[in-house]
C-alpha cells in the first residue's frame, strides 16, 4: 500500500509488525467471542473467570484488606500530606480526596466488614446488599479490571482504533454523531462487559481522543451488555429459550436510543471540547484523494510509531488497575450498597413507579402493576430487574422487563459508579436522566416487538 507518511519510521516493517501483532492479539483478547463452559465470552473474560474461580474463596478477604488500606492512606494522606505521596501526581490523585471521597471510603469499608462478619443493621449485613457488593459485584470487577486494564493498550495504544475509526467515520458519525473509533468501545461491551467499554471510553477521553460530548455519549449510550450477560439476565427471568429473538429486540431498542440520545438534553448539550489538561491529540481530516482504508493505515502507522516503551505501557497498566482498585471498589462497597438498600428496603422504587402502572395497562401487558418497579430499580442494578421480574407469571411481562433491563443501561451499582469516578463530564442527576430517557425510547420498542413478532 503506497501511501504517504509523516515520518519514514512510519513506513518500516517494523513499524507495520509493531502495528499488525499488538492490535491482533488485542482483538484476541477484547473483541473476538469465544465459547467455553457453554458460555461465550472473551479472552480477557477467561482470564478473570480462571482468576474468580481459582482465587475466589479469597477475593473478599483481599477486598476488605483493599479497602482497609485505601482508608488508611486516605486519611493519613489528608490529615498530614506527607511528601512521599503529594509530591506524586498518581498517589495525590488516588489518596488526596475530598469529604465525599473520605466519607464514602470509610462507608464503603464498614459496609464490607458488617457483610463479612454478618454484624450489624440486617439492612446492610445483608446477604442481598452488603454481600451483593462483596460477593459479587466488586470480585467480578477486581478480576475484569486486573486484566482489562493490563492488556488495555494492545487494544489503543498501537493504532487499531485509528485504523477502524477512519473505516467507519462515514457510519458512526451520521447515524450517531461519534467518531468511527467509538465503535471500538461498543464492541469492547458486546463481546466481554459493559465495565471494559466504559475503560476504553475513559483512557481515550483522557489522552484527548474524545471531546466531553463525545465522551459521555459513548460512556451512557455505547457501553452495552455483553452477550454473555443478557443470556445470564435471560436464564433469571425465565425466557432463555427466546434467548435470540429477546437479543435481536435489545439490540434493535439499543440501536435507535443510540441515534436519539446524542440528539436530545443533557448529552446534546455537553461541550465539543476535549479534558483540558491534555487538549485534543487527533484530527479526523482526511486529504482529498485518500481513501478511506489508506487513511486509516496511515494513521494506524503514525500511532504504533509513537507507542511507549513495554515497560512504559506496563507502568501506565498498573496504574489504572491500582486507581480502579484503590478509587472504584470502596465506590462500589458504598454508593452501590446504597442503591440496593433503597431498592430491597424501602418503597420508593414501588411508589415512583405509579404513574407507569397505567401506560403499562395501555400497553396491553399482564400484571402491570408487578411490572412498574422492574421498570426504575434498574437504575440500582442491571440485575434487579431480572430478580424482581422473575416472579411474574406472564411470559410476555418478563420478556420485556428483561429486555428493557438491558437497554436502560445506566445503573449506578457499576456502570454509573464507573462514569462518575471517571474525568468523563457527567452527573448523577445526568445519569437518571439518561436513564428515564432510555426508557421512555426503548420501552414502547420493546412492547411492540413483543407484541408483533414474538408472542403473536
Amino acid at each position: 500500500m503506497s501511501v504517504a507518511f509523516k515520518g519514514e519510521n512510519t513506513s518500516s516493517k517494523s513499524t507495520v509488525w509493531k502495528f499488525l501483532i499488538p492490535s491482533l492479539i488485542g482483538i484476541l483478547l477484547f473483541l473476538v467471542p469465544i465459547k467455553v463452559n457453554g458460555e461465550v465470552t472473551i479472552g480477557v473474560g477467561v482470564l478473570a473467570s480462571l482468576l474468580l474461580k481459582g482465587a475466589g474463596d479469597y477475593i473478599p478477604h483481599f477486598i476488605l484488606i483493599l479497602l482497609a488500606f485505601t482508608v488508611a492512606f486516605t486519611l493519613l494522606t489528608v490529615a498530614f500530606k506527607p511528601s512521599v505521596i503529594v509530591n506524586r501526581p498518581f498517589l495525590k490523585n488516588v489518596f488526596l480526596v475530598g469529604w465525599f471521597g473520605i466519607t464514602t471510603r470509610v462507608f464503603g469499608l464498614a459496609v464490607g466488614v458488617m457483610a463479612f462478619f454478618e454484624i450489624g443493621p440486617e439492612f446492610i449485613a445483608s446477604r442481598n446488599t452488603g454481600g451483593v457488593v462483596l460477593y459479587d459485584l466488586a470480585p467480578v470487577l477486581l478480576t475484569w479490571f486486573l486484566f482489562a486494564g493490563i492488556l488495555l493498550p494492545l487494544l489503543v495504544e498501537f493504532g487499531l482504533m485509528e485504523f477502524v475509526g477512519a473505516l467507519l467515520k462515514k457510519i458512526m458519525r451520521p447515524l450517531f454523531t461519534l467518531p468511527g473509533r467509538s465503535s471500538i468501545d461498543t464492541m469492547a461491551s458486546w463481546m466481554g462487559a459493559g465495565t471494559v467499554g466504559v475503560l476504553v471510553t475513559m483512557k481515550q477521553y483522557d489522552e484527548g481522543y474524545y471531546t466531553k460530548r463525545e465522551a459521555a455519549v459513548i460512556a451512557t449510550t455505547f457501553s452495552i451488555a455483553s452477550v454473555a450477560f443478557s443470556l445470564v439476565v435471560a436464564k433469571v427471568a425465565k425466557i432463555d429459550h427466546l434467548f435470540i429473538p429477546f437479543y435481536i429486540t435489545v439490540s434493535i431498542a439499543s440501536v435507535v436510543a443510540a441515534i436519539i440520545m446524542p440528539r436530545i438534553p443533557p448529552l446534546s448539550r455537553k461541550a465539543d471540547t476535549y479534558y483540558e489538561p491534555v487538549g485534543q491529540r487527533i484530527d479526523e481530516s482526511q486529504p482529498e484523494g485518500v481513501s478511506n482504508i489508506q487513511w486509516g493505515w496511515r494513521q494506524a502507522l503514525d500511532k504504533a510509531s509513537t507507542a511507549k516503551s513495554p515497560m512504559g505501557l506496563a507502568k501506565d497498566g498498573i496504574q489504572t488497575v491500582l486507581d480502579i482498585w484503590l478509587g472504584l471498589i470502596p465506590l462500589v462497597m458504598s454508593l452501590g450498597a446504597l442503591a440496593l438498600i433503597v431498592a430491597e428496603f424501602t418503597p420508593v422504587f414501588s411508589i415512583i413507579s405509579y404513574p407507569l402502572v397505567p401506560i403499562l395497562e395501555l400497553m396491553q401487558l399482564p400484571q402491570a402493576a408487578e411490572a412498574a418497579p422492574t421498570m426504575l430499580v434498574g437504575f440500582a442494578d442491571m440485575f434487579l430487574p431480572a430478580v424482581i421480574g422473575g416472579s411474574i407469571d406472564a411470559e410476555i411481562t418478563r420478556f420485556v422487563v428483561a429486555a428493557l433491563s438491558l437497554t436502560q443501561l445506566v445503573y449506578m451499582s457499576e456502570i454509573g459508579i464507573l462514569i462518575l469516578r471517571s474525568n468523563i463530564p457527567v452527573s448523577i442527576v445526568d445519569l437518571f436522566i439518561i436513564f428515564i430517557e432510555r426508557t421512555i425510547i426503548t420501552l414502547p420498542i420493546i412492547v411492540l416487538i413483543a407484541h408483533l413478532f414474538v408472542f403473536n
